[in-house]
C-alpha cells in the first residue's frame, strides 16, 4: 500500500475517532490523549524539530556549492536565480493575501499554545536584517536561529564552488550529509500514517467537529493559491518573456504534472520534466540541463505558498494576530527557506516549523495541519515542476532572442 494512501486512511481514522470521542466519550478521550494521541503528537514533531538544522544547512549549502560553480555563474544564472527568487516570493504574497482574506482559521479557538509566543515583542526589521549574520555559526545551529543558519549555509556553499577542485571532499561530505538528511526525513514520514490518525484525533477531539470546517477552508485556500499562482503568474512570464500560449505550456506539461501529483517529489519527476520541457517547449538541452535540477533546489513556490498560509491559518487558530512587519518576516524566512526545501515528499513540513519560529508562532500548530498536509503535498509538488518549467522556458527565448539580436548586428556590421 503507498505511503499516501496509509496516510488517507490515518486522516479518515483520526477524524471519525476524534468526533466520536469529543461527542461521546471525553472521558475516554481524556484517558487517550493522554498516553496516546499526545506522547505521539509530541514524538513527531520532536523528530521533525530535530532534522531542521541539518536539513537546512547541508542542503542549501549544497545547493549553493552548485549555483555558485563559476562555469555557470553568468547571464543565464543570474536570470534563472532572479526569476526563481521572484516568483517565489510572489507566491508567498499571494498565499498570505489569500489567508487574510479567507482566514480560514478563524471562528475555532484551540486554546492555548504550551510554548508562549513573543508575537508582541517582534524586533524591528533593521535588527532583524542584522541579525542574519551569526557571529558563532555553531551557537545559531544550537540555539535554532535560522536565518543564520541560511545565511551561513549559503556563504559556506559558496565558498566550496570558488575553491573548485581544492574543495572536492568538502563537497563530497555535504553532499553525502544533504543525502543522510533526506533520508532521515524519509524516515520520519515513513511514521506519517500513524501520526495523522493521532494527530487528527487529538485535534477533533480537542476542539470539536468545528475544527474539521476550518481545515477543509485551509485547503480551499492553499488550493486557491495554488492555482491563481499558475494561472495568473506564470502565464504572464510565460506569455511575455516566454513568447508562447500559456494553453500550450500547460498542455505539454500534462505528463510531468501527473507524475508530480503522484510522487510529490520534484526530484523524482525531474526526468520527466525534462523531457517535457525539451521535446515539446522546445527548450535546448544546455539550458534545461542547468535551470530545472537547480530549480528542483532552489524553487518552491507550491511549498512557500503553504508556508505563508499555514503560518496565518496556525495564528487564527491560536487567537495570535500578525502584524504586517510579523507577515513580511514570513515573507522573508519562507523566501529564503524555500531554497533549502528538499525536494523529497514531506520535506515541506520541516522547514515550515523555522517559518512559525521566525514569528514566534507555537511549533505545535504544524500537528493540525499535519493530517492534511499530503494530500496538498501532490498539488504543491504541482506548482513546483511547472514553476521550474516556466523558468526554464523565459530564460531559453530570452537567450534565444540575445543570440538573434547579435547575429542581425553582424550581418549588419
Amino acid at each position: 500500500m503507498k505511503l499516501t494512501t496509509k496516510i488517507l486512511i490515518g486522516i479518515v481514522l483520526g477524524l471519525i475517532v476524534g468526533a466520536a470521542l469529543h461527542l461521546y466519550f471525553p472521558s475516554v478521550f481524556d484517558v487517550l490523549n493522554e498516553y496516546i494521541f499526545d506522547p505521539v503528537a509530541v514524538l513527531f514533531i520532536k523528530a521533525i524539530k530535530m532534522i531542521v538544522v541539518p536539513l537546512v544547512f547541508f542542503s542549501i549549502a549544497s545547493g549553493a556549492a552548485g549555483i555558485a560553480d563559476p562555469r555557470k555563474l553568468g547571464r543565464i544564472g543570474g536570470k534563472t536565480i532572479l526569476l526563481y527568487l521572484l516568483t517565489t516570493a510572489v507566491a508567498i504574497t499571494v498565499g498570505l493575501m489569500l489567508a487574510n482574506v479567507i482566514a480560514p482559521g478563524e471562528g475555532v479557538h484551540i486554546g492555548e499554545a504550551s510554548e508562549k509566543p513573543d508575537i508582541q515583542e517582534a524586533p524591528p526589521i533593521k535588527e532583524t536584517l542584522l541579525n542574519i549574520i551569526p557571529e558563532n555559526p555553531v551557537q545559531a545551529m544550537a540555539e535554532a536561529e535560522m536565518l543564520q543558519i541560511i545565511f551561513f549555509a549559503l556563504f559556506f556553499g559558496i565558498a566550496m564552488a570558488l575553491l573548485g577542485e581544492k574543495a572536492d571532499r568538502v563537497k563530497a561530505v555535504i553532499e553525502q550529509g544533504n543525502e543522510v538528511t533526506i533520508k532521515m526525513v524519509d524516515l520520519v514520514m515513513k511514521t506519517a500514517p500513524y501520526a495523522a490518525f493521532a494527530l487528527m484525533a487529538r485535534a477533533i477531539g480537542q476542539a470539536g467537529i468545528e475544527l474539521i470546517g476550518s481545515m477543509a477552508w485551509y485547503m480551499v485556500t492553499i488550493l486557491g493559491a495554488l492555482l491563481l499562482h499558475m494561472a495568473i503568474i506564470y502565464s504572464l512570464l510565460i506569455w511575455a518573456l516566454g513568447k508562447m500560449n500559456p494553453l500550450q505550456f500547460f498542455k505539454a506539461m500534462g505528463p510531468a504534472m501527473e507524475v508530480a501529483f503522484t510522487t510529490s517529489s520534484s526530484a523524482a519527476t525531474l526526468p520527466v520534466t525534462m523531457e517535457c520541457v525539451e521535446r515539446d517547449l522546445k527548450v535546448p538541452k544546455s539550458i534545461s540541463s542547468f535551470v530545472l535540477p537547480l530549480g528542483a533546489t532552489v524553487n518552491m513556490d507550491g511549498t512557500a505558498i503553504m508556508q505563508g498560509v499555514a503560518a496565518v491559518f496556525i495564528a487564527q487558530l491560536y487567537g495570535i494576530d500578525l502584524s504586517l512587519v510579523e507577515q513580511g518576516m514570513i515573507l522573508l524566512t519562507a523566501t529564503l527557506a524555500s531554497i533549502g526545501t528538499a525536494a523529497v515528499p514531506g520535506a515541506g513540513l520541516v522547514i515550515l516549523s523555522m517559518v512559525l519560529t521566525s514569528v514566534g508562532l507555537p511549533v505545535e500548530g504544524i500537528a493540525i495541519i499535519m493530517g492534511v498536509d499530503r494530500l496538498l503535498d501532490m498539488s504543491r509538488t504541482v506548482t513546483n515542476i511547472t514553476g521550474d518549467a516556466c523558468v526554464a522556458v523565459c530564460v531559453a527565448r530570452t537567450e534565444e532572442r540575445r543570440a538573434e539580436a547579435a547575429s542581425a548586428a553582424e550581418l549588419s556590421a
